[in-house]
């Protein structure tokens, strides 16, 4: 091996500084991180479970983070305007988004995105997993899933039940989807902005069901202002422990809920995304959070980036075919 002359070990040792200065802004970004408020945006309305998820995690993030994270609603078109927001944010860890099933769900309802979820975002936590419920108004003569099909075959196809969902292409949607397919009636189903409208519709009688998650519910069916018929994950809430399964209602193989995780955008520096995954499990599995969700009928889960990346593309293969089944497509 011939040995290094005294020239080119100088111009080598240049080159290895360079490189090394160039990772410094990142590393000392990372370890200094964060030096200012972050913001999480919530790409639904006010008062939905996302919402509601947000603001018990920001509560005691700030706290851990030392510094303000603060909720910002930027709802619209599925929750993919918000989505796009924090796609195109600069990739530092300050503006990070509440993302939802319904984020992998519109990759194939929506012919165009301004984002590609699998690429455009770096993942960082799953928050909770939220079932979905079946409710009707308390003033309806329907008390399980049996009469409420029956109810719907006499109504016919002139006058169909309605059920309503948080948008177009969401889950509730896919749900409301499924369960007519699955039961052999016609629904009519009615988009809303998001839970907080769709609940005022469905507590005054303006629409029959909603398959909503089971957070901006709840109040109102331990109120007894709604009434429970079954959800629709494979088991049981803890919240709602008397309220049977779809499946134990007669519909075979229905597994359907809705998961809430933290997601920056992609490019964000590997080690604040590992800090915030450390803060936000710590929290996530702490006994304070996991008794805040409870109350909300939400399951906490806090799991690694990789583990939400795999369940990110396991859910946009799932609900594709989903979409194709139910020919939900958005221009």
């Amino acid at each position: 091996m011939k040995p290094i002359n005294k020239r080119r070990a100088i111009a080598l040792g240049a080159l290895a500084l360079g490189a090394f200065s160039v990772g410094l802004p990142t590393l000392a970004q990372a370890q200094g991180y964060p030096t200012k408020p972050v913001t999480l945006v919530v790409p639904f309305p006010p008062g939905g479970s996302s919402d509601v998820l947000a603001r018990a995690l920001t509560d005691k993030l700030s706290q851990s983070l030392g510094q303000p994270v603060v909720v910002e609603s930027r709802p619209g078109a599925g929750a993919t305007l918000g989505a796009a927001y924090v796609a195109t944010a600069k990739a530092d860890g300050y503006v990070l988004l509440m993302g939802a099933v319904h984020h992998a769900i519109a990759t194939s309802v929506y012919k165009k995105l301004p984002y590609d979820f699998d690429k455009s975002f770096a993942p960082v936590t799953t928050v909770a997993l939220v079932p979905n419920v079946l409710v009707v108004s308390a003033k309806s003569p329907v008390t399980d899933v049996k009469g409420l099909v029956a109810q719907a075959k006499a109504a016919g196809e002139k006058e169909k039940l309605s059920f309503g969902s948080n948008g177009n292409g969401t889950l509730q949607h896919l749900i409301g989807t499924q369960f007519a397919s699955a039961t052999g009636i016609e629904l009519l189903h009615v988009p809303y902005k998001g839970s907080a409208p769709l609940t005022t519709d469905l507590l005054g009688g303006q629409v029959a069901m909603s398959f909503d998650t089971i957070t901006p519910v709840v109040p109102f069916i331990k109120g007894g202002k709604l009434r429970a018929l079954a959800v629709t994950t494979g088991k049981r809430s803890s919240t709602l422990p008397e309220v049977p399964t779809l499946e134990e209602a007669g519909l075979k193989g229905f597994d359907l809920g809705t998961w809430f995780g933290i997601l920056a955008p992609a490019g964000t520096p590997k080690d604040v995304v590992a800090k915030l995954n450390a803060e936000m499990v710590k929290i996530i599995h702490s006994p304070d959070f996991k008794k805040r969700m409870e109350d909300i009928g939400a399951e906490p889960i806090g799991d690694t980036p990789e583990q939400m990346a795999a369940q990110i593309k396991a859910d946009t293969a799932r609900y594709a075919r989903l979409v194709k089944d139910a020919n939900v497509v958005i221009d």
